[in-house]
C-alpha cells in the first residue's frame, strides 16, 4: 500500500517531533506527558511558533505501531497529540492502540477538520485564521483561546457560546505580547469569572 494511502487511513502518520515532558497549558498543566507532534496544518497562524510543522512532507511518515513503541519507552501514561493541526488526519487508529496499551489520550486542536479519535481529553483552541468545523464543539473538554489581539475577546465569547456547558474556558496570552495582554486578561478574568487563565509554564519554567 502507498504511504500516502497509510496516512489516508491513519496508519502511518509524518511526525515532526515527539518527547516525553511536562505539559506546560490547559488544565493538565504540571503533568508528565508524552507529546507527539505531527507533520501538516493549513492554518497559518501568523505567531505559531512551530512554523516548521505546517508542511507535512518534511517529516518522516511512521507507522502507529512505531509511535507507540517509542511511547512505551517511558512511566508517563498521558500522550498529547498535537501538530501542526493534528486533525488533517484520521486520528481513529492512533488512539486505539494507545487506549489498548493503557495511556490516557489528549489532544491539543484549532477544530479546522472533522474530528476523529477516542480521546480523553479534548483542548480546542480556535484560530482565526481558518474557522473551525462543527464537529468539534461537541467533543471540546477545554476551550483555550490565545489573545494576540484585542478583538480576540469577543472571538472567545463567541466560541463559548457553541461548545457544550461543562466545556472549561482558558484565556492565554500569546508569548510574545504577554506583557501587554496579560493584565488585561487577568481584569478580563476577574469580570467573568467563568474563564480561567492558561499560562506557557514551560516557558517561564524553561522546560522543552
Amino acid at each position: 500500500m502507498k504511504t500516502k494511502d497509510l496516512i489516508a487511513k491513519g496508519v502511518s502518520l509524518p511526525v515532526m517531533e515527539a518527547f516525553y515532558t511536562i505539559q506546560g497549558e490547559g488544565r493538565f498543566t504540571g503533568h508528565p506527558a508524552y507529546f507527539i507532534r505531527l507533520g501538516g496544518c493549513d492554518v497559518g497562524c501568523v505567531w505559531c511558533d512551530v512554523k516548521e510543522s505546517w508542511e507535512a512532507g518534511k517529516w518522516p511518515v511512521l507507522s502507529i505501531d512505531e509511535i507507540v513503541e517509542e511511547v512505551e519507552k517511558y512511566p508517563g501514561k498521558l500522550v498529547v497529540i498535537t501538530g501542526g493541526e493534528p486533525l488533517m488526519y484520521d486520528l481513529g487508529p492512533l488512539t486505539a492502540l494507545l487506549k489498548k496499551k493503557g495511556f490516557s489520550t489528549n489532544i491539543e486542536t484549532s477544530g479546522a477538520h472533522p474530528f476523529s479519535g477516542n480521546f480523553d481529553w479534548v483542548c480546542f483552541s480556535p484560530k482565526k485564521f481558518k474557522a473551525p468545523h462543527p464537529s468539534i464543539y461537541d467533543h471540546a473538554d477545554e476551550l483555550k483561546v490565545v489573545i494576540f489581539h484585542a478583538s480576540d475577546f469577543d472571538f472567545a465569547e463567541n466560541h463559548a457560546l457553541k461548545v457544550k456547558a461543562s466545556c472549561e474556558l482558558r484565556l492565554q496570552p500569546e508569548w510574545s505580547k504577554a506583557e501587554k495582554f496579560t493584565p488585561l486578561i487577568i481584569n478580563y478574568s476577574k469580570s467573568h469569572p467563568n474563564w480561567k487563565i492558561s499560562l506557557q509554564t514551560h516557558k517561564f519554567m524553561d522546560i522543552p
